[in-house]
């Protein structure tokens, strides 16, 4: 059976499976866990990415998983674009501009279900036919607090900077002109300069 792995981080494997054409993200065994507790905690963190995938495919462009055969393994279908983290800076400033307002309007629909995503980078988004699929949502969770959704743009904010550093603060602006149809997005702003200053007094 032909399979590549994609990407291998700390917690899971991201395998693309050509003969399929699927995408299997398999949690890793921890050998330094008591097995059943292992088993546990990983078979809790699949069924809960599960859903917040499930949940976002109705919501916005995200891979939507098929049901569950192994706990520690979702395969859903694979995505044949290219991660925007390697993208993004080669078009003209206009069209990252159009992308990063769309990437805006994207985090406020799942804001809106009081969806957070958790790891919002461009290495968690793929561009296919002008489309942003949003991808990887192991660290994201349900929350209402103002306080977790502006710490979800935060992180974006740290991640357009690291990456695409050039434009990135006319990029970021983009992304709140999106997100401002949102209509809790004037109080996430505003506590989004606080997470900000926070951040500042820890360097």
């Amino acid at each position: 059976m032909p399979q590549k792995i994609l990407q291998q981080g700390a917690e899971a494997k991201i395998i693309f499976d050509e003969s399929k054409n699927i995408v299997i993200k398999d949690r890793i065994k921890k050998s330094y866990r008591i097995r059943e507790l292992d088993d546990k905690i990983r078979k809790s963190r699949t069924k809960k990415e599960i859903k917040l995938l499930e949940k976002a495919s109705q919501i916005i462009n995200a891979p939507k998983p098929f049901p569950l055969k192994e706990f520690n393994r979702i395969e859903m279908p694979f995505i044949e674009g290219k991660k925007l983290s390697e993208t993004l800076d080669s078009f003209p400033l206009e069209k990252q501009k159009e992308i990063c307002k769309k990437i805006g309007e994207e985090i406020a629909k799942l804001h809106m279900e009081d969806m957070i995503h958790g790891d919002l980078t461009t290495s968690n988004m793929i561009l296919k036919d002008d489309k942003i699929f949003f991808v990887d949502f192991g660290l994201g969770y349900i929350s209402k607090k103002i306080e977790d959704k502006a710490v979800d743009l935060h992180l974006l904010k740290q991640a357009l900077e690291a990456r695409h550093f050039k434009n990135w603060e006319v990029l970021f602006n983009e992304v709140l002109n999106g997100y401002e149809d949102y209509e809790e997005s004037k109080k996430i702003l505003e506590r989004l300069k606080l997470v900000e200053k926070r951040g500042r007094y820890k360097h």
